[in-house]
C-alpha cells in the first residue's frame, strides 16, 4: 500500500475544516427569514462558544508565554482598530447590496475571519508536524469551533440580504 502523501492529508484535513465554516450557515438555508428571537438566540450561541474557547487560548497562552500571549491579543486588537477607524473614514462604503454601516459590519467580520483563518490553516499544518494523531486532533478541534464561525457570519450577512 502506497503512503499518503503528506501535502495532500494536510490539505484535505484544512479544505474540511473550512466545511466546517459552512456548516454554520445550514440554518439560513432551512430559515432564511430567523425572527428576531432566532437571531438573537443564535448570536449568543456563536458568540458564547466563541468567546469560551477563545478565553480557554488566552489561559493557555498566558501558562506557556504571557507576555508573547498579551503581545499577540494586543496586536490583534490594534489590527481591528485600525481596520475599523479605515472603514470609519469611509463615506460611500458599499459592498454589493451593503451599505454603510451594514457594509462596514461585514468587511470587519469577513476580513477578520479570514485572516483568523489563515492561522487556522497553519496551526493545521503545524499539528501534522507533530504527528499524524496530533494533526487529526487539530483539526478536528478547529473543525469544531468553525462551525459557530461560519454561524456568526451568516448571522452578520444573511439578515442584511446576502445570499
Amino acid at each position: 500500500m502506497m503512503p499518503f502523501d503528506p501535502v495532500l492529508v494536510v490539505f484535505i484535513a484544512a479544505l474540511i475544516t473550512a466545511i466546517a465554516t459552512g456548516l454554520g450557515a445550514v440554518p439560513f438555508a432551512f430559515a432564511p427569514n430567523m425572527s428576531r428571537g432566532w437571531l438573537g438566540a443564535s448570536n449568543a450561541f456563536a458568540a458564547g462558544l466563541m468567546i469560551a474557547a477563545s478565553l480557554s487560548l488566552v489561559f493557555e497562552g498566558f501558562m506557556l508565554g504571557p507576555w508573547r500571549t498579551a503581545a499577540g491579543a494586543l496586536l490583534g486588537f490594534v489590527l481591528i482598530r485600525m481596520a475599523h477607524r479605515h472603514l470609519d473614514g469611509r463615506k460611500d462604503l458599499h459592498v454589493g447590496e451593503l451599505r454603510g454601516a451594514d457594509a462596514k459590519k461585514a468587511l470587519l467580520i469577513v476580513g477578520v475571519m479570514t485572516i483568523h483563518s489563515f492561522a487556522e490553516g497553519i496551526g493545521v499544518g503545524v499539528a501534522f508536524g507533530g504527528g499524524d494523531d496530533l494533526g487529526i486532533f487539530i483539526s478536528s478541534a478547529i473543525a469544531l469551533h468553525n462551525v459557530p464561525e461560519g454561524l456568526a457570519i451568516a448571522l452578520v450577512l444573511v439578515p442584511r440580504g446576502v445570499s
